[in-house]
């Protein structure tokens, strides 16, 4: 024991400062510690390192994932957790809970008293200049009236450890408080993969806290409505905690929707679905107050919905958080807290808060100035994220420029005082290393009260000096865990009330956007696939040739290579580009890799990357794992440095697996009647289209026998289809066979015929607002399917002497392509029309 002690914590005891949670000021081991720590040292360091690993895979395969703005890494960088849990005793936890309970009371009635009354404005207890100089408080906010007990439903609370040894708060999360998610896949992960962590160790479960929320947001739908409509808003997938939104959305079985999937209706908010219009009674907000309404508040917000603000005066909607919470996320409040608690509710604040002065007061701000290197100093407004001052880090013309800025807008300026937040241990290169920490925890509206999640986020500095917490800067995260004396039931269960059921899983009520991106990831799918799978078969017909010059090879070779630019729409390309034609690797790197290139391969899969992330709420965990391996595969494969025919084949042999596996999954993800028959109907549609615009580049031309042969072979390899073919036919290949096949076999998945049979049947299933008539789209899949029917094999493959080319077949195609591209457009136009410009009636300007 004593070895793997020295082997894990020896630098542990080297650098002991200030407080810290694991070791007593004597150097021991605190008791609430000492069997988390046995546990530790049993693993060991070597097979602790290994966890870790698994860890890191897990999240990263399940697509955990953090945001970082302008992240060289990438937008979406993997969640970091680490293997070591935060630890706090159930006895302490209950005066934490108590204190979180009593704050969260108070900013509720805070909250009430600024958009109503104004008592502690009028009593001197807060200065008018804190609430109204805030960017956070909302004057279309003022008077509302909510039929709620609570104006705060959810509020998020941060911790550290003080110098005195308590908890204390750092700061309030009220607008749209996030991390409750992440908290809840930590556990899941470190349960999963640390099992013997938990050994002999009684750990507070969160799923009675989720209970509670997911009761809330029942409960808050107005009039006390049976069955509410439940949405989640999110400003979409390009923000920070976007994995949280779609977390939650598959967790709670909420529809994860955007600004343009909810609209206003006399005096109510509406989601736009595929049959039409269905009433929204509570929206779960993951939007700023700002960008909510675009008439009242940002007019160039896209993120909210026209007219919001004018549904929540009539009591015809819940929000949750309330629009115009984020005024309670002012640190300028914090100096008032203590008087604001005594108040309203006539106690002492439970948990202290860090000593803080607002430089808008005149003996404030002088003490400021004055004593300027040992402050903190934050703008009341969060700006910026890195608008925090460390003044002792500060050379003398930057603490000059800070007073000049002071001075000038004192209101504008918190000071508080230098506080060192305790470390917890961090396991860092197979040994345990003190890291900076800050707790979040969460409570709810319930009854009379507050119910307070037992555990929550806990947030670790990057490095072992680093004094900033912060995930935008890199930092890590931990399991937070609450431990009794009494015995606890580890397994994790969440069942929500079973009398209570969200409608909105049929395929009438499918979200308008999520309807749109299922489709569009059908056809990207199916665009990548098909596209990878011709160029892998060019790439094959190139390393053939290297072994046979035939003038019949290169001649087919070269009709391929005119093919691809035909079929990609990568014009000029192999038509006209004489370059290319020389050089035609080159031209199929660009094509293979170019994301800004219309019509490549690359260009597909960026849009295919982007379509299926914003569906991620609607997938498994399996098909996470697969869209990871492909995002892996897709990046390692673009920093090769020089690029041969083996190196792009033995590419496109891995990705079209991961893609077709990708496909399979999607299919067991999610119902037909839950939008997935939107993606059938863009696959197949891409798919139709495709196989035209092959047949047009291979076969419309006439060519002597023994290209044909060639062509028609490359064509069926193309399509995976060489082996049916012989199969069925047992003859030498012909086009005759050939068109039979891929166009006209009503039992071949693969045929053109088949698949306009499948379109019309799902275009079918679709939602008609008109029982009477038809749809646009079902009308000109009608035509296409019309058309096919009635076709003259024969007359398809006649060949005019003019001209050499099977003019027939190609009016024929031509034909096809147009109809399907009309009921593309005619099922955009009918399902996907988001477009709705607004405009404030007066103009004004909220700044960011």
């Amino acid at each position: 024991m004593e070895t793997k002690t020295n082997t894990i914590i020896q630098n542990y005891f080297l650098d002991y400062s200030n407080y810290d949670e694991l070791l007593t000021s004597k150097m021991t081991i605190k008791p609430d510690w000492e069997k988390l720590l046995s546990n530790i040292l049993k693993v060991g360091s070597k097979k602790l390192a290994s966890k870790q690993a698994d860890i890191d895979w897990l999240l990263a395969e399940n697509g955990v994932t953090y945001n970082v703005y302008n992240d060289p890494k990438g937008l979406n960088r993997p969640w970091n957790l680490n293997i070591v849990p935060f630890i706090i005793h159930q006895k302490e936890w209950d005066t934490v809970e108590k204190g979180i309970q009593q704050r969260s009371e108070v900013l509720n009635l805070l909250l009430k008293d600024i958009y109503g009354k104004r008592e502690l404005l009028k009593n001197g207890i807060i200065p008018p200049e804190v609430i109204y100089a805030h960017r956070g408080f909302l004057r279309s906010c003022d008077q509302i009236q909510y039929k709620t007990s609570k104006q705060l439903l959810v509020h998020a609370t941060d911790l550290a450890r003080g110098p005195d040894g308590r908890m204390w708060v750092v700061n309030d999360r009220t607008q749209a408080p996030s991390g409750m998610g992440y908290a809840l896949e930590n556990r899941f992960s470190t349960s999963k993969i640390t099992p013997e962590l938990f050994n002999e160790i009684n750990v507070k479960q969160p799923s009675n806290f989720f209970d509670d929320f997911n009761q809330l947001l029942q409960n808050v739908a107005p009039s006390n409505k049976e069955n509410p409509t439940i949405v989640i808003l999110t400003p979409g997938p390009h923000n920070e905690t976007y994995f949280e939104h779609s977390y939650l959305s598959s967790f709670l079985g909420y529809p994860l929707v955007k600004g343009n999937d909810l609209v206003v209706r006399n005096g109510k908010l509406w989601l736009k679905s595929l049959k039409g219009l269905k009433q929204v009674d509570v929206v779960l907000r993951r939007v700023d107050d700002i960008f909510v309404d675009p008439l009242e508040l940002r007019a160039d917000s896209y993120l909210g919905v026209a007219g919001l603000m004018e549904v929540v005066r009539l009591q015809n909607v819940a929000i949750v958080n309330p629009i115009g919470s984020g005024i309670l996320e002012n640190p300028g409040l914090i100096p008032f807290m203590e008087r604001i608690c005594e108040y309203f509710l006539n106690e002492k604040l439970i948990l202290p808060q860090i000593a803080s002065w607002w430089c808008g007061q005149e003996k404030e701000k002088d003490y400021v100035l004055k004593n300027l290197p040992s402050f903190v100093v934050k703008r009341i407004d969060r700006l910026h994220r890195e608008n925090i001052f460390f003044c002792e880090f500060l050379n003398k013309k930057e603490l000059q420029n800070l007073k000049n800025e002071i001075l000038a807008n004192p209101n504008q300026f918190v000071a508080q005082e230098k506080i060192y937040f305790s470390t917890a241990p961090n396991f860092v290169k197979d040994k345990l290393e003190p890291r900076k920490i800050v707790c979040r925890t969460f409570s709810v509206a319930k009854n009379d009260g507050y119910s307070v999640m037992q555990g929550g986020l806990v947030r670790v500095a990057a490095e072992r000096e680093e004094l900033s917490v912060s995930n935008q800067r890199g930092g890590i995260s931990k399991d937070f865990w609450v431990v009794s004396d009494k015995t606890q039931n580890n397994i994790q269960q969440y069942s929500w009330n079973k009398t209570i059921s969200n409608h909105t899983t049929g395929i009438n009520d499918v979200p308008s956007n999520t309807a749109e991106n299922l489709f569009w990831s059908g056809r990207y799918l199916g665009r990548t696939i098909v596209v990878a799978r011709y160029i892998r078969m060019v790439l094959n017909q190139m390393t053939q040739v290297q072994y046979n010059d035939r003038k019949s090879e290169s001649e087919s070779l070269k009709i391929l290579f005119q093919s691809i630019t035909t079929i990609t729409s990568t014009f000029p390309g192999f038509i006209k580009d004489e370059e290319a034609m020389k050089n035609p690797l080159k031209e199929l790197q660009s094509i293979t890799l170019d994301e800004n290139r219309i019509g490549s391969f690359g260009q597909s899969m960026s849009s295919f990357n982007n379509t299926y992330y914003s569906l991620r709420n609607l997938w498994s965990k399996d098909m996470w794992r697969v869209f990871y391996g492909i995002q892996k595969l897709w990046a390692e494969f673009k920093e090769i440095k020089e690029y041969t025919v083996p190196i792009l084949t033995k590419f496109y042999d891995k990705i079209i697996t991961r893609l077709i596996a990708f496909m399979a999954l999607t299919e067991e993800s999610i119902l037909v009647k839950q939008g997935l028959l939107l993606y059938f109907i863009g696959l197949q549609l891409e798919q139709a289209t495709l196989k035209i615009e092959k047949f047009r580049s291979l076969v419309v031309v006439n060519h002597n026998e023994e290209l044909e042969y060639e062509i028609l072979e490359s064509l069926l390899n193309s399509q995976e289809s060489l082996n049916i073919y012989r199969y069925s036919y047992k003859s030498y290949l012909s086009l005759e066979n050939v068109v039979k096949l891929l166009i006209l076999d009503k039992e071949y998945a693969r045929s053109l015929t088949y698949q306009i049979y499948r379109l019309k049947k799902d275009i079918d299933q679709l939602p008609n607002n008109s029982s009477n008539q038809l749809t646009e789209c079902q009308i000109q899949i009608s035509r296409a399917l019309k058309i096919i029917q009635n076709l003259n094999l024969q007359n398809l493959l006649e060949i005019d002497e003019s001209s050499d080319m099977r003019l027939n077949l190609d009016n024929l195609l031509s034909q096809l392509s147009d109809l399907l591209h009309t009921t593309s457009l005619s099922i955009s136009n009918t399902y996907f029309n988001h477009s709705q410009k607004q405009k404030q009636l007066v103009d004004q300007t909220i700044s960011n």
